[in-house]
């Protein structure tokens, strides 16, 4: 298999909302954004899918090595042969791949955030950061582009974090800031335990409502950022952000039921929502 066929395959089998929206790239784009997000996968799945802490953080200590190799002219797996041919014309750095690592050591070392100034701080590592050069590979021409990729990268990092509340809750973790279920007087317990007697009570669907309305106004600002000259070339960026928010919209008419399932849309409904932003240009 060659490392071309390594990325695309781990591509598609994530089943992700990026893959719909990479189709509609020319072949150079596409190649490299395939790449860059099958190394975040690997990286990712170190985290989801080691269930040792231990082996875990040798893993990603051994792709903070590769990562340096790679820049340095040797890279040994395929994800970075694949994604190193790319660098140079895309503007990928060592850097950009070093901060998507340090996003997943964040989930190895902690499992609550006090408040959203810290969580958004753990969001730019593994969404804005990835935002950055995905806009980077897809064609930029303004530096407000970037500020638009971070800020749509945090906006779908949140719509995650609100479908994940039950998976997050089996791993031990709770995205939702401290100072938040404070706020609205929901005990990490509850959330935790998941089936507990208090269900989906009013102040659970508060704050759920509040992290929504939160991700909405996000979703608007990066819209509002993005430059008209760039708004053709990143319509792969507003393909994966139509279907995020379509998924959010899903959770809230579903009355935010989190914890026990986890909300998705079918690939037919995911691939027309990206011909549909094709088509339309937003």
């Amino acid at each position: 298999m060659t490392p071309q066929e390594y990325v695309q395959q781990k591509a598609a089998a994530s089943g992700s909302s990026f893959y719909y929206a990479f189709l509609f790239l020319p072949t150079e784009r596409r190649a490299a954004i395939t790449a860059f997000y099958a190394f975040c996968r690997e990286v990712d799945d170190v985290v989801d899918e080691v269930s040792d802490p231990q082996v875990a953080a040798v893993k990603l200590a051994w792709w903070r090595k590769e990562v340096a190799s790679a820049f340095a002219g040797q890279p040994s797996h395929p994800v970075m042969q694949a994604l190193l041919p790319h660098s140079s014309a895309f503007g990928i750095r060592p850097e950009h791949l070093m901060a998507v690592i340090d996003g997943c050591q964040m989930d190895l070392d902690q499992t609550r955030y006090l408040d959203f100034e810290g969580l958004e701080r753990y969001c730019h590592l593994v969404a804005g950061v990835v935002g950055e050069v995905a806009c980077s590979i897809f064609g930029r021409t303004s530096e407000q582009t970037i500020q638009y990729a971070h800020r749509l990268g945090l906006a779908m990092q949140l719509t995650n974090i609100i479908r994940d509340v039950g998976d997050d809750a089996r791993r031990g973790r709770i995205y939702l800031p401290i100072s938040e279920l404070q706020q609205f007087e929901v005990k990490a317990h509850e959330i935790l335990q998941r089936s507990a007697p208090w269900g989906y009570s009013d102040r659970f669907l508060a704050l759920m409502n509040f992290q929504a309305q939160r991700a909405h106004r996000l979703y608007d600002e990066a819209f509002a950022l993005l430059p008209e000259a760039d708004r053709n070339a990143q319509k792969p960026g507003l393909m994966m952000a139509n279907i995020y928010r379509s998924l959010l919209v899903d959770i809230e008419r579903q009355g935010f039921q989190v914890l026990h399932q986890r909300t998705s849309l079918t690939p037919l409904r995911k691939l027309w929502i990206a011909w549909r932003t094709h088509w339309r240009g937003r």
